[in-house]
């Protein structure tokens, strides 16, 4: 059976009851002091930050019918009053202009949940272990869109004036092809970058922008916002000098995957030499006189080719090589994470025709699935489920269902909560499928190895330098 919540009543309430239980604990200990509505204004901050969870929970065809449903709630659970934001273009209205400052606040009141609710999830391996990954959202053809969204058209190159006919003819007829692939390309995506906390499965920061959004950008953006100590990994996308740099000097970790893209030194005598110890110092930080980024490689057989994977826990005693491969492995939750918001979420297309709302029903989608994943997870862990144990899916129909049948009382066997009790992964094992007959997704090639070298007599010299000017400036 799942937690029993002492607040929850004894007796069997309607579902609007039931659902006012779990938003109070969701909203419980949410600073809203930031949220100064006007005084005409006839929604408080609590009432719509609700309202907004039950609109990105229901699963209405239409944005505008998820807001009737969300409405006709909030009125019973909440005690809205009928004139509260009576159209979906005032209720819009509203939440776009308080949608930062609302977040804000439930987001961190969602962390505190995570780290004090979940506090045997929080740490793998002894370190919070966040992984980051990017996708792409899709959005309806507006000119808002575009205009918001759409990556920013470049410079064509200069047509030449002289050649053959036939080569004339074949430079028109790749013209005429690249126009139509760009008429494709610039259709209107969101991209959204997730962090993700991998003990519980959960997101933790996100950053969203066009199409054509830099993903370590968004990266470089989030660090503040993670805990003390914590280690972050991530695939081959997020390498570079300065990324790495802003993570090491923040006090957190990385564990990052490398490829051909990458150039590592060795025998640098930057630091004390040991086995697997390499040296990331590109040419341009060098000329700079900025100082290497010291590292530690582990090389893992995958399952196709090698994994080259590089840490910043210089020390295997902190971090063993069969922890490095292990802690990586679990990355792979960002992609279940993202599987799960577009398809079983059903978040893979955005509806609205605004940029500016697209990013507001973004948002708080995101808060939506966080918060209802988060409160199940919780109900579930006192019967020591994993969070890999949890069905997304199931606690979609336990609170979609306790939405539909907000006015009645539950049947025996129908509340949310023992709806939720249901809420778990089979234990069924799955056969290999690699052997049926149908169309197989195209592998991408490997990655490739990272040029490893060791350092030159100039670089050992100009590293030695650098060294010794640090330790004069500490002691100073």
């Amino acid at each position: 059976m799942p937690h029993q919540d002492p607040t929850r009543p004894i007796e069997s309430p309607a579902h609007h009851q039931d659902l006012k239980v779990v938003l109070d604990w969701l909203l419980a200990g949410t600073d809203f002091s930031e949220a100064r509505f006007r005084d005409l204004c006839t929604w408080t901050p609590h009432g719509l930050t609700a309202a907004a969870l039950l609109w990105a929970w229901s699963d209405e065809a239409t944005l505008t019918a998820r807001f009737e449903a969300a409405r006709k709630i909030a009125i019973r659970a909440l005690g809205l009053t009928e004139w509260t934001a009576r159209t979906y273009q005032a209720f819009l209205k509203v939440l776009r202009a308080w949608t930062g400052v609302l977040a804000a606040a439930l987001v961190l009141a969602l962390r505190r949940r995570m780290q004090a609710d979940l506090a045997g999830r929080f740490l793998v391996g002894g370190y919070a272990v966040f992984g980051v990954d990017g996708s792409r959202l899709e959005l309806p053809r507006t000119r808002s869109n575009e205009r918001r969204f759409a990556p920013r058209p470049r410079r064509p190159a200069a047509p030449r004036r002289h050649g053959r006919p036939r080569r004339r003819a074949a430079r028109a007829r790749t013209a005429r092809a690249e126009a139509a692939r760009a008429k494709k390309v610039n259709s209107p995506q969101m991209w959204l970058t997730v962090m993700f906390h991998v003990g519980t499965g959960l997101p933790w920061d996100w950053r969203t922008g066009p199409t054509d959004s830099s993903e370590r950008e968004h990266l470089r953006q989030m660090i503040a916002a993670l805990p003390a100590g914590a280690l972050v990994t991530a695939d081959a996308g997020f390498v570079g000098y300065e990324y790495w740099k802003a993570l090491v000097d923040s006090g957190r970790e990385f564990l990052i995957r490398v490829g051909a893209n990458v150039r590592l030194l060795k025998h640098l005598g930057y630091a004390r030499e040991r086995a697997g110890l390499v040296y990331l110092w590109p040419d341009r930080e060098a000329a700079r006189r900025q100082p290497p980024l010291v590292l530690r490689l582990v090389v893992a057989r995958g399952p196709r080719h090698v994994v080259y994977l590089v840490t910043s826990v210089l020390e295997a005693e902190a971090l063993a090589d069969e922890q490095v491969i292990a802690l990586y492995r679990l990355r792979w939750g960002v992609e279940l994470f993202y599987r799960r918001f577009k398809q079983t979420f059903g978040r893979r297309k955005l509806r609205s025709h605004c940029g500016a709302n697209a990013e507001v029903e973004a948002s708080w989608s995101l808060l939506g699935l966080w918060s209802l994943c988060l409160h199940g997870q919780v109900e579930l862990a006192a019967d020591r489920l994993p969070a890999s144990g949890v069905s997304a899916a199931g606690l979609l129909r336990a609170y979609r269902g306790a939405m539909r049948a907000y006015r009645s009382r539950p049947e025996p066997g129908e509340s949310l909560w023992e709806r939720l009790s249901l809420a778990v992964i089979d234990g069924y094992a799955r056969h290999n499928k690699a052997s049926r007959d149908y169309p197989r997704r195209k592998r991408e090639p490997a990655i490739g190895a990272p040029e490893i070298r060791p350092a030159t007599p100039c670089e050992i010299e100009l590293a030695r330098q650098i060294r010794d000017n640090h330790k004069t400036r500490l002691s100073a």
